[in-house]
């Protein structure tokens, strides 16, 4: 399989986008690899790169979105944090991905088990740790939790049912951040020009589901 090039990138459609890595993740989890000479796209992509998606997902180990979807050099743009939100950089970031460099795609990947959200959940045990920077990002996850957590319900990362429902309801959230932070992604979208999707990978079997 060959790096993409402006030509081939240029005949994607978001809709064909989505689907190559639905078909990658189903290479994924039966440990078919597509065969490509990663040394040969390091020389193809050597003078430029046009990935035909953007994939936001969580620094975890297990989440690497070039191999949990199958992809090669030059395929997609990976942007990576603990819990998969946004910010301003990475609005920024899949701006650039999308409206300068022609991806058709936004992934927003959640995982099952996210440290990040348990540490959320678990805050006022973390707070007293006295990482600022940790507690600030953890933090982060606080009006979701809030909009979610049931009356009387267990606050800890022990309530496996609150946990996936805060990793669910975090992709929803960071999806709709992107459409009301950034006017460029959003009249993309509604050009028909770029998808955005939320996914959810399961640590356990490798299977990416799509909300």
């Amino acid at each position: 399989m060959k790096a993409h090039t402006y030509e081939t990138q240029s005949t994607i459609t978001p809709e064909k986008a989505l689907e190559f890595l639905k078909e990658g993740n189903q290479r994924f989890v039966n440990n078919l690899k597509a065969n490509r000479d990663l040394l040969e796209q390091v020389n193809a992509t050597r003078e430029g790169q046009w990935p035909f998606a953007v994939v936001l997902s969580c620094i975890d180990s297990r989440t690497s979105a070039e191999l949990i979807f199958d992809q090669g050099l030059g395929d997609v743009f990976s942007i990576r944090i603990a819990g998969n939100f946004v910010n301003q950089d990475i609005l920024g970031s899949m701006e650039f991905g999308c409206n300068v460099a022609g991806s058709k795609l936004i992934v927003v990947l959640g995982h099952t088990k996210c440290g990040a959200l348990k540490g959320g959940l678990d805050a006022a045990q973390i707070e007293g740790m006295g990482m600022d920077n940790l507690n600030h990002l953890i933090n982060h996850f606080n009006p979701i939790i809030n909009d979610i957590i049931e009356e009387n319900e267990e606050r800890s990362s022990k309530n496996s049912s609150l946990l996936e429902r805060l990793n669910h309801q975090n992709v929803r959230s960071a999806i709709d951040d992107i459409r009301k932070q950034s006017s460029t992604l959003k009249n993309l979208e509604a050009e028909g020009k770029i998808k955005i999707v939320g996914a959810n990978y399961d640590v356990e079997t490798g299977v990416v589901t799509w909300l």
